[in-house]
């Protein structure tokens, strides 16, 4: 019988490789495909469409005897979590190999590449700009208006750029997708750099993807006759996170320090080497080839709300029973994504908060729960989407931790360029510890003096801190360079406004914030 097996990194994590031996030994072929998307269930095994999972070498036999009822899921696709998603993005997860070009070719692979070698370039841009698809890497930029930009520029010279430097926290769409299905990415891209001009494309990822790099490094060499005369490769950096950040991703890719650039100009006329480049998301460029297909750009734009428009593959992460990618339209709630689909927290105890946006990402309060997956409607209620990781956290989080966390990753991760998120992040941390210090003491906080004559009592209420927190964010959002010091904002106030009682003692939180808002 044939054994399908996910060699994704989780399910390796989990131990794949070695039940996957196991029914080797047995005699049975066993494909190495991508992932299904349910992390919980890994390693996963599936025959004739019907799943086992959580599966450990000592339950093979049982499996080779159409036995171990406990952990058998019967048919895979009919399972609620798959069932209930809409599946442009990740169509082939869990169904074909990774690198197999056969595979790909039998499941509609290159016909959206196909097509577009028989369509004028400006044709291609429109129908992406009509698709509606927005970057998915976060900012929610119009692709298709990004692409006319280059394809517009009088520069001969010009590139396409795939940021996979996925460095947020609770994210793992761009690494599934390479390790599962790169041929649709290097698809993507191609259609990118026929429509725009470009002669060349990169993959800029980070050195803590080995196989997600060696899959899409031997696929893009399977490919290469099929995407003759673009040149091709995949570059990785260091690990950096503020690499995650386009114009920092550029100076990285040159060879110089990740470092942010001012803007502008864009990079979409001036980027890589100083020529014009579209610098796309991962699942940004993996939608190209579905939306190129004939019909596609339509089918897309009927999905999703308002201006959010096809689908988005959601990474449910943190405290979660069911964890994993969740592909489906603009449009759905958190309390749906969490409860019904993700079951709750793994603790069993109530949910505190979830932040979605990665580690910049606003924590949501449980009453927020009804907001649409909506750019616009995240933006309206002082969050973001971004790559779209949510990250479950239960009662016994501490949401003050969380918000000096916030402060402390950015002065970590800062390229130090701009003075708001390079020392903004440092005096963040050092307030956040003085208010809560000073709300659990109930009294002054007892501080160096500002100015050298100032009285050697000098001091400031915990609500008087709370202010110039409150200022200093101000400042971080609006004068910082890049999203990293402009965003880190978002979870600090986020927690302070939703659960002051984690920053100040007890019955200290409300006068604390009439006096910020006084």
């Amino acid at each position: 019988m044939i054994v399908r097996i996910s060699d994704d990194a989780l399910a390796l994590a989990c131990g794949a490789d070695a039940v996957a031996e196991a029914f080797a030994k047995k005699g049975h072929e066993v494909h190495r495909v991508s992932s299904w998307g349910m992390h919980w269930l890994e390693p996963l095994v599936e025959v004739n469409g019907v799943g086992w999972g959580p599966v450990t070498t000592d339950r093979v036999d049982e499996i080779c005897d159409g036995k171990a009822d406990d952990i058998c899921i019967g048919p895979v696709e009919a399972h609620p979590f798959i069932a209930g998603q809409q599946r442009l993005t990740f169509a082939r997860a869990g169904k074909t190999r990774p690198t197999s070009i056969d595979d790909y070719e039998a499941t509609g692979g290159w016909e959206g590449w196909k097509r577009a070698r028989t369509m004028d370039p400006a044709d291609i841009i429109r129908e992406v700009t009509e698709s509606g698809l927005r970057g998915r890497g976060g900012a929610g930029f119009p692709a298709g208006i990004k692409w006319k930009t280059v394809a517009d520029a009088k520069n001969p010279r010009k590139y396409v750029v795939v940021n996979a430097d996925e460095g947020d926290s609770g994210t793992f769409a761009d690494r599934m997708l390479m390790e599962g299905d790169p041929f649709q990415l290097i698809e993507g891209m191609a259609i990118a750099a026929y429509a725009v001009g470009a002669q060349t494309a990169y993959i800029y990822t980070r050195s803590e993807y080995p196989h997600a790099i060696a899959k899409m490094e031997e696929a893009i060499r399977k490919a290469a006759p099929i995407i003759s005369p673009l040149h091709m490769e995949v570059r990785t950096g260091a690990g950096a996170y503020v690499c995650g950040e386009e114009t920092s991703l550029l100076n990285s890719l040159e060879g110089k320090r990740g470092e942010v650039r001012a803007k502008p100009p864009l990079p979409a006329l001036e980027g890589f080497m100083g020529c014009p480049t579209v610098v796309n998301n991962v699942l940004t460029m993996a939608a190209i080839p579905h939306i190129l297909a004939e019909g596609g750009a339509e089918e897309y734009a009927k999905l999703g709300i308002d201006r959010s428009k096809g689908t988005m593959p959601i990474q449910i992460a943190g405290n979660i029973k069911h964890g994993g990618l969740y592909e489906v339209a603009f449009g759905i709630p958190l309390s749906k994504l969490i409860y019904d689909i993700g079951g709750g927290t793994q603790s069993g105890r109530p949910v505190k908060a979830v932040q979605v946006g990665g580690p910049l990402g606003a924590y949501i309060h449980p009453d927020q729960f009804d907001i649409p997956f909506d750019y616009e409607a995240y933006a309206q209620a002082d969050a973001l989407i971004g790559h779209a990781g949510i990250t479950v956290f239960d009662d016994t989080a501490d949401m003050g931790a969380m918000a000096r966390f916030a402060m402390e990753f950015c002065a970590a991760e800062s390229c130090g360029k701009c003075t708001p998120c390079r020392i903004g992040a440092v005096r963040g941390v050092e307030i956040i510890d003085r208010i809560r210090h000073g709300g659990r003491k109930r009294d002054t906080i007892e501080l160096a003096p500002v100015m050298h004559n100032a009285p050697k009592d000098a001091g400031r209420l915990p609500e008087q801190e709370v202010g110039l927190l409150t200022d200093l964010c101000e400042t971080m959002k609006f004068g910082s360079l890049c999203a990293l010091g402009g965003f880190t904002p978002y979870p600090v106030m986020s927690a302070l406004k939703h659960w002051p009682e984690d920053f100040f003692g007890k019955g200290q939180e409300q006068k604390a914030l009439d006096e910020t808002t006084a």
